[in-house]
């Protein structure tokens, strides 16, 4: 059976949510949560994503996130993986982590996200990790970050909740005012339905009968492409790194042509492609083809090495930095 299709274009927005395999405390500890932070912000860097809310429980999350670039699929693939593989490594286990492919909800930005954040906020409060008098201090929610703008990551954005809750201000006297907000929707249920929150993690999508209408339609079409054996947004996928890799080549000076003569070890080359691995999913066996720079171990080697002592790639990453992504 095909796996279910994920949507995706530029702006779309999702509620992407995933367990621990067996439903295992996967973020029990301290630590586990604030790697997978870090290793969201990698994702973010990598991807362009924001992130407009956020939970970390012992055993799942919560993302309320916007691609501005159709790459949800190969954002998480990166987010998950890479996470996982640090994660068993650091035990010294096996196996696998999550329970299996995320699940994702589409949101609509102008009806649905707002809510979306104030769910995500909440989270805790209804599963009685913590009061809701403690919830600001809680650190394993964007209402942290919300509170406390020095403590925010670049990918963060508070302005959908603030602005549902009552268009408030990204400032001290905004967030106090949000603080009440979420103390006053936490007690009245009816506002509660009246938002969705029963439905915000079941279905397929959170938004007005006209939104879902104009989704179904889309989902039909790209229905197609499972027919075809292969996905559409695998094609969209490609198209956008063959897209910043010729904005980086440019910004160089070189062509694909002249990385089929020069050494796979060139500098700038190595350059490229530790440029690439940072701002983008693309893979080492990628890199290796389009850089012609042997197999895919030669890049992760030259890369990692590149990292250790960069003095032979900064002249050609400093042409780089100017180019847009």
């Amino acid at each position: 059976m095909a796996r279910k299709l994920r949507l995706e274009y530029p702006g779309a927005v999702y509620h992407v949510i995933n367990r621990g395999n067996y439903r295992a405390s996967v973020f029990g500890e301290e630590g586990a949560r604030m790697a997978f932070l870090a290793c969201l912000g990698e994702a973010c860097e990598r991807t362009g994503w924001v992130v407009h809310g956020w939970a970390v429980m012992s055993n799942h999350y919560h993302l309320a996130l916007e691609t501005p670039e159709p790459n949800l699929v190969a954002g998480m693939q990166w987010l998950q993986g890479t996470f996982a593989k640090r994660f068993n490594r650091f035990r010294k286990e096996n196996g696998h982590l999550f329970q299996g492919r995320y699940k994702c909800l589409m949101v609509d930005p102008g009806e649905a996200l707002g809510p979306l954040c104030h769910y995500i906020h909440l989270n805790a409060v209804r599963a009685g990790v913590v009061p809701l008098d403690q919830l600001a201090d809680w650190p394993w929610t964007s209402l942290h970050w919300m509170l406390n703008a020095r403590a925010r990551a670049a990918w963060y954005r508070p302005a959908a909740a603030l602005a549902h809750a009552g268009k408030l201000c990204d400032a001290v006297t905004g967030w106090r005012k949000y603080l009440e907000y979420l103390g006053w929707l936490s007690a009245n249920k009816p506002e509660q339905r009246r938002l969705c929150f029963e439905r915000m993690s079941r279905g397929w999508v959170l938004g007005t009968s006209e939104f879902r209408a104009e989704l179904a339609e889309e989902h039909r079409h790209a229905g197609a492409a499972l027919e075809a054996g292969e996905s559409e947004a695998g094609e969209v996928r490609s198209e956008l790194l063959d897209r910043r890799l010729g904005k980086l080549l440019c910004a160089v000076g070189r062509t694909q042509a002249q990385a089929k003569k020069d050494p796979k070890g060139a500098p700038w080359k190595v350059a490229l492609a530790s440029e690439m691995k940072r701002t983008t999913t693309a893979t080492n066996r990628w890199l290796a083809e389009q850089l012609h720079m042997g197999n895919p171990f030669s890049v992760s080697r030259l890369v990692s090495a590149s990292q250790r002592d960069s003095s032979k790639i900064d002249p050609w990453l400093q042409k780089m930095s100017h180019a847009k992504a």
